[in-house]
């Protein structure tokens, strides 16, 4: 079928301005968001009617900070979830973060991008995948772009996109789970252009769709494609072990035009989002594809090398961004062989250290979070199960586990001001002190809004608002954290005006 593209200036949307306590639950109610004539309601409305919100609170009335803080991609602007803002306050037990507004989403996993005062967000609702921009400051929708789109899921995880939205200068482009490549004017939504990247270039759909968030690198839009030749079309889906690549591993767009640049290499596509450095002055490019780890100049496509790196199971992924440090690159899965740390010259690469495929105990064992690098030390979610996750700090150069806090369930971190803001998968998020020497927790909030109806003796009276999987880490823009669950956006005030 051939898929129908819409667009629409949304001139007015409801907004939801959260009333909130100085305690460490907060009561919430949210109204059903507004939609433009001839676009679907979502189809993730709550369950249970809720309370009227409160009228919608003005821009100037929200803090933020004088010095405007973007987060215009995957993991913040440099990709390696830190955020440059300070001022936070740490006291969350007097001085709890406050709920600015929330937003009822649509079907999807990742969380939106902010750049100048917008909010670009990537959902699905009925049959039509969604980019929409909201105001970062009320959650207003500003516009919207539609397309049509049947992509189901082999292993009944939800149908909706994995990637959050990238923003470059006036564009913002978008990577739907079904392969489909976007970009649009941030200003107003029109699209500039398209490619379906699946139909294109023949990819074989994987376990979960499409997760790998491109990237941005001077005139060029990086994207981990992964297809395979003609006759792979006919295998059964998820025999990923019988599929063969064809030279569109890697393939590098023209950032305005979408027409190809290069493409290399015959890996097929992981979950696992391009990560962009300098070393000694070089550019990198590092794609931790489904079974190599891939380091190539993105300039010109020329692959220095490729590094194996993958469980020996047929159904596992690779999903945690590389990570970058200098002249080395540490990468991590949690179905197998864990993680390595490479050391890396143009056309080699030397193991500083791995962990052994022998021993059952690995370093760090990252799932779908990416760990995060600060002095010298690595922190992260470390397990593949909810109830083996572990939260580590282990030392860049040896993989010594430093510390290890069990029972958080897995977790997702964004670094800011001496501290980690750490999502568990359940809605708990706690201040960590960024501490190499020992788990510290200094602050926890579980946000909740009240049961409607009666309440049954020895039931709570609140539900909790950000529902399971909350796998998503925390995004911070303007002094603003927002934060995300099954069906919800949250957007917090993390640092007061002073």
């Amino acid at each position: 079928m051939r898929s129908q593209f819409s667009f629409m200036r949304v001139k007015s949307a409801a907004t939801v301005l959260l009333l909130t306590t100085c305690t460490l639950s907060f009561g919430c109610g949210v109204n059903s968001p507004s939609h433009a004539q001839g676009t679907a309601p979502p189809e993730t409305t709550s369950a249970e009617p809720e309370p009227q919100s409160k009228p919608a609170e003005s821009p100037a009335a929200i803090a933020v900070k004088e010095q405007r803080s973007d987060w215009p991609s995957f993991l913040g602007p440099n990709g390696d979830g830190k955020s440059s803002e300070t001022g936070i306050v740490t006291d969350w037990k007097n001085s709890p973060p406050r709920i600015v507004w929330q937003k009822e989403l649509g079907t999807s996993y990742g969380i939106g991008s902010i750049s100048n005062g917008r909010l670009f967000q990537f959902d699905r609702f009925g049959d039509k995948s969604r980019v929409y921009a909201l105001d970062a400051k009320t959650g207003e929708e500003q516009w919207r772009y539609e397309y049509d789109t049947e992509y189901e899921d082999l292993y009944g995880y939800n149908n909706g996109p994995r990637c959050s939205p990238i923003v470059d200068q006036d564009r913002v482009y978008a990577y739907g789970v079904d392969g489909m490549l976007l970009a649009l004017n941030a200003e107003d939504g029109k699209l500039l252009w398209q490619v379906d990247a699946n139909k294109e270039f023949g990819v074989i759909q994987n376990f979960f769709g499409v997760g790998s968030n491109p990237v941005v690198y001077g005139d060029l839009l990086l994207v981990m494609v992964g297809g395979s030749p003609e006759e792979a079309q006919q295998l059964p889906p998820g025999r990923l072990d019988r599929v063969t690549g064809n030279g569109s591993g890697i393939v590098a767009f023209d950032k305005l035009t979408g027409k190809v640049r290069y493409k290399v290499t015959d890996e097929l596509a992981s979950y696992a989002s391009l990560k962009t450095a300098t070393s000694d002055g070089r550019p990198w490019c590092f794609a931790f594809c489904r079974d190599h780890l891939v380091g190539f100049d993105p300039r010109s496509g020329k692959v220095d090398f490729q590094f194996p790196w993958r469980a020996k199971t047929l159904e596992s992924v690779n999903a945690a961004m590389p990570v970058v440090v200098g002249n080395e690159v540490l990468i991590t899965e949690t179905y197998g062989p864990g993680a390595a740390l490479l050391a890396f010259e143009p056309g080699d690469y030397r193991v500083v250290w791995q962990d052994d495929p022998r021993k059952r105990d690995k370093s760090m064992q990252a799932h779908w979070n990416t760990p995060v690098y600060l002095d010298g030390y690595l922190y992260g979610s470390s397990g593949r199960h909810t109830e083996n996750a572990e939260l580590r700090c282990i030392e860049w150069k040896t993989g010594k586990v430093m510390w290890s806090e069990p029972g958080l369930t897995r977790t997702s971190l964004t670094y800011i001001n001496g501290h980690f803001l750490c999502l568990g998968e359940y809605g708990i998020l706690q201040l960590i002190k960024a501490n190499s020497e020992k788990y510290e927790s200094v602050g926890e909030l579980t946000l909740t809004r009240p049961a409607s109806g009666p309440v049954a003796e020895g039931f709570p009276a609140t539900r909790s608002l950000l529902k399971y999987p909350c796998w998503a880490a925390p995004v911070v823009a303007d002094g603003l954290l927002y934060v995300r669950g099954d069906d919800r956006l949250v957007c917090l005030e993390l640092i007061p005006k002073r």
